[in-house]
Parts: C-alpha cells; sequence; structure tokens
C-alpha cells in the first residue's frame, strides 16, 4: 500500500482495496462477456441486441474504471491483467454460442451474478465505514440492474416469455 493522506485506517484501506480488485476482476470479465455477446448473436433481433451488449458494455467499462481508480485513490494498486482477471474472477465462462435466445440468457445470467456480488460488496464497504466505495458499489448496482431489466424483458415477453434465463442451456460448465 502506498502513503496516502486519505483519513481512513491502513487496515481499512486494505480491506477495501482487496474488495475492489475482486470486483474489477468481475467487472473486468463482465465487458469482455457482453463484447462475446455483441459480436456473436444472431437472429431476427440481431440489431437491437448487438447495440443493446454494446450499450451494457460501454457501461461496463465506466464501472472498470471506477473500481480500479478508487483501489488506486486508496493507496493500492489495480489489479486489471488479463491473467489476474482470469484467476480471480468470480463469473461463470460465458458460453452462449447459438441462438440470440441463448445469448440473452446468459447475459442475463452474467448481470444478474455480478450485481449480487456488487450488492454484497455495498454492505461489506459500508460495513467498514467506507461509505464512498459503498457509494460506487451503489452506483454499480443500479446501472446493472437497469440493464438486467432491459435485457431480461427480452425474456418476458413474446416466443421467450415464460423462459427462466437459468432454464436455456448456454452450455455451462458443470461446476457452476
Amino acid at each position: 500500500m502506498y502513503e496516502t493522506r486519505n483519513d481512513l485506517s491502513p487496515d481499512t484501506r486494505t480491506q477495501m482495496v482487496q474488495l475492489l480488485n475482486a470486483r474489477l476482476a468481475d467487472a473486468i470479465d463482465l465487458r469482455t462477456q457482453l463484447k462475446v455477446a455483441h459480436w456473436n448473436v444472431k437472429g431476427p433481433q440481431f440489431i437491437a441486441l448487438h447495440k443493446l451488449f454494446d450499450d451494457i458494455a460501454e457501461d461496463a467499462d465506466e464501472y472498470v474504471d471506477l473500481l480500479a481508480e478508487r483501489a488506486v485513490q486508496l493507496g493500492g494498486t489495480a489489479d486489471g491483467t488479463a491473467r489476474q482477471v482470469a484467476e480471480r474472477t468470480s463469473l461463470d465462462e460465458y458460453a452462449a454460442n447459438g441462438s440470440a435466445e441463448q445469448h440473452v440468457a446468459a447475459v442475463a445470467d452474467v448481470l444478474a451474478d455480478f450485481g449480487e456480488s456488487v450488492r454484497k460488496a455495498i454492505s461489506a464497504s459500508s460495513d467498514a465505514d467506507d461509505q464512498d466505495t459503498a457509494d460506487i458499489f451503489t452506483e454499480i448496482s443500479r446501472g446493472i440492474d437497469k440493464w438486467l431489466w432491459f435485457v431480461e424483458a427480452h425474456l418476458q415477453a413474446g416466443a421467450w416469455a415464460g423462459t427462466s434465463p437459468r432454464e436455456v442451456d448456454v452450455g455451462r460448465h458443470p461446476a457452476h
């Protein structure tokens, strides 16, 4: 940890940097999964989903910067190389490779999982009396919930109505 005049205790700063780096790995992984969906979606809803997935990826880029910069503000370093992310992400591997429905379900799943981990981070940072970090996680959570709503709307009406995102076979790894 680097010296800083930030008035949070060194222990709190260390704890928050670890938490921020854990969610940073997830946010970078989320962003790459969104780009995979963006690149590979097919079917009659192609343009709408292609644009939607790209818009979500753009917001994920913002989340990445918020998390990385907060870790550095607290005297830590931001751990965001591809290898670090691969080692540390808590998100399942992106496995959809077929229909638009599979991509929508896979994106809904990863958004829900990331949202859950971010909400847990809100609680952890609040419990550590770091309201600024909690505020960053809250901002990210609100954005993820909005995007989850947009994506799930594709599963709630029309041909895919009644399909639970986790019920669509997207080739999930059996360990997850």
